[in-house]
């Protein structure tokens, strides 16, 4: 995994831990929020990292 998409992860693990301990209930949304927006990014990063191999000859 690439060095954006640990950030990601940990951002990700931070924020829906505050999420679950948030005592107010605009705290708590702004925390999910947070944890989505960084989910999506964890996964975009995921998905442009990834290496696709293109093999123009069927076999």
């Amino acid at each position: 995994m690439s060095k954006s998409a640990w950030l990601f992860l940990c951002l990700t693990v931070v924020t829906g831990l505050l999420a679950l301990g948030a005592t107010s209930e605009e705290g708590q949304t702004a925390a999910m929020v947070a944890a989505g927006v960084s989910t999506s990014l964890l996964l975009l990063t995921l998905f442009m990292g990834r290496k696709i191999k293109f093999d123009p000859i069927l076999r």
